[in-house]
Parts: C-alpha cells; structure tokens; sequence
C-alpha cells in the first residue's frame, strides 16, 4: 500500500469512526502497523477504534493487534481520561473553595463535544483564571507546597496529580508576533464571560463561551501550524465545536476578525479539510474558498510534516534547526498571519531573549 492510499484509507477509518461516513469502500490489503502507526501520530488510536464495530469481520486487524489496540485505547485514552476528570474535580473544589473561578480550555471543554469524550487523549491542563492567577498560583504554593515555573510565555506551569498544568494570563503568546498583542485584548474581553459551566464531581468548572473557544481554537491551530504542524484531532476539536455551538457561533463577527488577522486562508482550507475530508456538514461551516491543491498540500503536511529534521540537542545546532525550520514554514505562515516573516521572526528572538527557556 503506497502512502497516498495508506492516506486515504486512514481518512476512511476516521470517518467511519467519527460516524461522519458510513458508505466507505476499502482495498483488498490494508497495511495495519501503517494504519496504527498514523493513528497514534494523530492522537486518533481510540477513533480508528471506534471504527472497527462498524466493519465487516474480514476488513479488521489480526485478533492479536486488535486486542493490544483496545489496551492501549484503555490504558491511555479511557483510564487516563477518567483521572484527568477527577483531577480537574479536584482543581475546582480547592480554587471554588478559596473563591477563585477556574476555566478550562482546549482538552478538557473540547472532549465534551466528541462523541465519545474518553476517546479525545488529554495531555496537560490548560486553566484560565479571570485574571486571578497570581493569587491563585500564589496559593496553590503556599497550601498546596507546588512549584509554579514563571518561565513560560503566556501561562505559568505546574504539575498538580503528576498531570501538567498550565495557567494561562494571556491566551497567546503576546511576544511571538506583533498582531498577538492586539488580537489578545479581545481575548481578555471574552474571558470575563462566566456564564457557561459544567459540574465535574459536584464542583462547577467553567467553560469559555462559543464565541470565546471558537476563535482561541482557530488562532491555536495556526499558530502551530505555521510554526511546526497540527493534528488530525486539533482539527476534529475545531469541527466537532462547530457542530455542537453552530448556532452560537456569532460567524459574522467571527470571521471577521480571522480575515483581520490574516488568517482567512488556512481558516478556509481547514473548513475544507472538515467537510471533503473528514465528513462534516457543509452546512455548518461557513462557505469557504480555497485552492483544492493548496489544501491538498495542507492536509498531507498534516498527516506527514513536510519539514522532517529532527532537532538535535546542542544550542547552536538548535538554532540553526529552528531557522530552517522557520524558512520551510515561509508558505505555512502566509496562510496564517498578516505579520511579516522577518517581522515575526524579530518579535520571536525578542520573545527567547525574555524567556529563553524555550529556546
């Protein structure tokens, strides 16, 4: 099986998976290490998964993969999703307890749109605190006796349970391009809203609104592209949003601003992705146009990175990774800034002077 019907089928199995698609036709051989392989580059090993109930008998995997697949969905996807529930539980019970609210972002408010929201992997704790998180982090040391590292653009991080937590002051990294700095005003704006919440073990947890998750969805998944590369499932996160909140969605406004900021062009591909090739409703993104070979490099950059160096440990040959990797991304970020490249590029080694940590 070359790469591009490896592609294909795996793009079949998500859609079987997601339910987007039913009537799917498959080759004869299907090369399984590469089809698992791909999925758990993606982060996508509980939807390929989730496939298999709907396929006959003759298309699935050895019995021997197949059970391994399901310990691994089991021991990395659903146990670990049932601790990182408990953990954000606990989270809030301190925070509610010591008057501060406690927002969560991308993972955990995105799992609550999939289908199965066990089967999204959950990585670190992404928090906002209504500007509170000075305080917050300054109790969660004196109480709770955890390290907090300042030394992080936009959000401080420590680990609560052994799981990552990152508390966010701003929602991007105000110092990586110019246009960050105006564009998280209106984040600040939106993240006053405190009207949207769950109970996670009978503490209330909140939610950014549609408005607020959509547009931080959208900017995250440029900023990682343009930098480095995006997922399949940080484009699932996006589609499965648009369809739970379609409606309120305020898309006027919304694509509004993505035009403003210059991220029109990634933002239609991405729709494109959503509904040619994962399945969604085309009536539930807002019309895009775009260049069916642009996108089509998009998604395969997505699937396998164009740029494949591995970077090395040495500071000087990191360095020297991380421009060519900036010059490889040139066509990237022109879909995804009005920023300049030599502009983002001085804002960038500003932003390492000031926490070079991250170099």
């Amino acid at each position: 099986m070359g790469r591009i019907d490896c592609h294909n089928t795996f793009l079949q199995f998500v859609r079987i998976g997601i339910e987007t698609d039913k009537d799917v036709s498959f080759p004869e051989i299907i090369d399984w290490p590469a089809i698992q392989a791909l999925a758990k580059q993606q982060e996508l090993s509980a939807i390929i998964l989730d496939s298999f109930e709907h396929l006959p008998e003759s298309l699935r995997p050895p019995r021997v993969m197949t059970l391994q697949w399901i310990g691994e969905v089991l021991h990395n996807y659903e146990h670990r999703y049932e601790f990182y529930h408990k953990v954000i539980g606990e989270m809030a019970g301190f925070y509610n307890a010591h008057g501060f609210k406690m927002m969560v972002l991308k993972g955990y408010a995105c799992s609550l749109n999939w289908p199965k929201p066990e089967h999204r992997p959950c990585g670190d704790i992404d928090i906002w605190q209504f500007g509170d998180y000075k305080k917050a982090d300054t109790l969660v040391a004196a109480e709770k006796e955890i390290k907090i590292d300042n030394s992080h653009h936009h959000h401080t991080v420590f680990s609560w349970c052994g799981i990552s937590v990152e508390n966010h002051y701003d929602f991007v990294n105000v110092h990586h391009h110019k246009s960050n700095a105006r564009l998280e005003k209106m984040f600040k704006e939106l993240g006053q809203d405190d009207t949207h919440w769950v109970e996670v073990s009978g503490e209330r947890v909140y939610l950014p609104s549609p408005n607020l998750h959509a547009l931080f969805l959208v900017k995250h998944m440029m900023a990682h592209f343009a930098a480095t590369g995006i997922t399949l499932r940080q484009l699932l996160d996006w589609a499965f949003h648009v369809q739970v909140y379609n409606t309120e969605i305020d898309w006027l406004w919304l694509k509004g601003v993505i035009e403003e900021y210059g991220m029109l062009p990634a933002f239609n591909i991405f729709n494109g992705i959503c509904v040619e090739d994962l399945g969604f409703d085309a009536s539930l993104f807002p019309t895009a146009q775009f260049d069916p070979a642009l996108k089509e490099r998009v998604l395969n950059d997505i699937l396998i990175n164009e740029f494949q160096e591995k970077q090395p440990k040495s500071l000087l040959r990191r360095l020297l990774f991380k421009f060519r990797r900036w010059k490889a991304n040139a066509w990237k970020h022109q879909l995804c800034y009005n920023d300049t490249m030599w502009s983002a590029f001085w804002s960038g080694v500003w932003g390492h002077i000031l926490k070079p940590k991250g170099i």
